[in-house]
C-alpha cells in the first residue's frame, strides 16, 4: 500500500487545473462555479457524540417529571454547572465590541501573567428565571460548587422561597457536580442539607447533553453575549460584566470566593455509609435524594476540603410529611419512581 498524499485544492490551483484541461477561468469564476453547484467554505461540524446511553430519553422524561411536581409545590428549583475558566488579566477574549479603536492584549495568554484562572459557577432558579454567579479563584472541585450553592440559598433562596424544606437541583452528568464525585455528594449532606433542614433531590443529565441544562443559554449565553470582546482585566471587571447581564427582565447577581479548594481530596467509604443518601428507584445512577442528617462524626480529609469544624451525617431518611389536607406535602412521595 502507498503512502497517501493530500493537496489542499485552493481556487488558484483549481483555476490552474483547468487551464491544463483548456478550460480558462480564473478564482473569481471558479468560486462562482463552485457556488452554483452548492459548494462553500465550510468548517468542521461538531455532531457525534458518540453512542447515546441506554436509559438517555427516560431520564429526560424524569427530570421534566420531577420538575412539574416541584412546580406544583412552589418548591425551588435550580439548574447548576461550572461554565470554562476564565484568565483573568490583559488577554483577548472572544467575540466583537463596538469600540473606535481595538483593545490592545497580550499576544500570549500564560498564567503567570494572569491575576488568576477564574471559575465562573452558575445557578439559575428555574422558577424566578434569575441567574447567580459564583466566581471562584481557585480549583474547581465539588466544595467550591457547593458552596456556591449555599451562598445562593443563603442570599436569595431562602429569602425567595419561605419555609422550603425541599430543593431540586438539576446538575450535568460529569464535572465538580458530576453523579460520581462522592465530595459532591459530602458536601451536598453538610453544606446543604444538615446546615439548613433541606431534602436535596438531585437530577443529572445523561453524558452529552449538558446544552439542555437551563443554565447553559438561560444564564451563561446571555453573560457571554454581555462580555464578548470585553478583555476580563481584573475580577471586579469580571464580576461587573456578570451583574451587567439581564436574564428575564432581572439583572444576574454575582459573588466572588476567593477561598482554596484542594483537589483530589477523597471521601471515605465509612463517610459515605453515614450519608442520609437515598437513590431513586428510576435511572439511580443519575438520581437521588440527600436527607438532613443529625448525628455527628469525624471526617478529617473532608473537613480540610470543606473547612469545617465537624462531619454531619446520618443513615436516617424522612420520607414524607403529611400536611392539613392529610396528602404528603413531600415532592418525593409524589413521584411514583422513588
Amino acid at each position: 500500500m502507498g503512502e497517501a498524499k493530500f493537496v489542499r485544492r485552493s481556487l488558484a490551483a483549481l483555476g490552474t487545473e483547468l487551464a491544463d484541461h483548456g478550460f480558462a477561468a480564473c478564482p473569481t469564476t471558479v468560486a462562482r462555479l463552485l457556488r452554483a453547484e452548492g459548494y462553500s467554505p465550510r468548517i468542521n461540524v461538531k455532531r457525534f457524540t458518540g453512542p447515546d446511553h441506554p436509559e438517555r430519553d427516560r431520564q429526560f422524561r424524569n427530570i421534566e417529571e420531577w420538575i412539574a411536581i416541584f412546580r406544583g409545590l412552589g418548591q425551588p428549583i435550580i439548574s447548576v454547572d461550572g461554565k470554562k475558566k476564565e484568565l483573568v488579566g490583559n488577554f483577548k477574549n472572544a467575540g466583537a465590541a463596538w469600540l473606535r479603536e481595538p483593545e490592545e492584549v497580550n499576544v500570549y495568554d500564560f498564567l503567570s501573567d494572569a491575576e488568576c484562572r477564574a471559575t465562573p459557577y452558575g445557578i439559575y432558579d428555574v422558577l424566578s428565571g434569575r441567574g447567580h454567579v459564583c466566581v471562584g479563584s481557585s480549583a474547581d472541585t465539588p466544595a467550591f460548587a457547593v458552596e456556591a450553592i449555599g451562598s445562593w440559598w443563603a442570599r436569595h433562596g431562602s429569602e425567595r422561597y419561605r419555609g422550603a424544606d425541599e430543593l431540586l437541583i438539576l446538575a450535568d452528568g460529569g464535572g465538580s457536580n458530576g453523579h460520581r464525585p462522592r465530595l459532591w455528594k459530602a458536601a451536598l449532606q453538610e453544606r446543604i442539607a444538615d446546615r439548613y433542614g433541606l431534602h436535596v433531590t438531585v437530577c443529572h443529565y445523561p453524558t452529552g447533553a449538558s446544552k439542555w441544562n437551563p443554565v447553559e443559554p438561560r444564564l451563561f449565553g446571555p453573560v457571554s453575549i454581555n462580555w464578548a470582546g470585553q478583555p476580563l482585566r481584573r475580577l471586579e471587571t469580571m464580576l461587573g460584566w456578570v451583574r451587567g447581564t439581564t436574564v428575564g427582565g432581572f439583572g444576574v447577581t454575582a459573588s466572588l470566593d476567593r477561598a482554596e479548594y484542594p483537589r483530589k481530596v477523597k471521601v471515605p467509604e465509612a463517610v459515605m455509609r453515614r450519608l442520609d443518601l437515598e437513590r431513586h428507584g428510576v435511572c439511580p445512577e443519575w438520581n437521588d435524594t440527600i436527607g438532613p442528617g443529625r448525628r455527628n462524626s469525624r471526617a478529617d480529609g473532608v473537613q480540610r476540603e470543606l473547612g469545617s469544624s465537624s462531619w454531619m451525617a446520618t443513615s436516617t431518611r424522612v420520607v414524607g410529611r403529611v400536611g392539613a389536607s392529610g396528602q404528603s406535602t413531600s415532592a418525593r412521595a409524589r413521584w411514583p419512581g422513588w
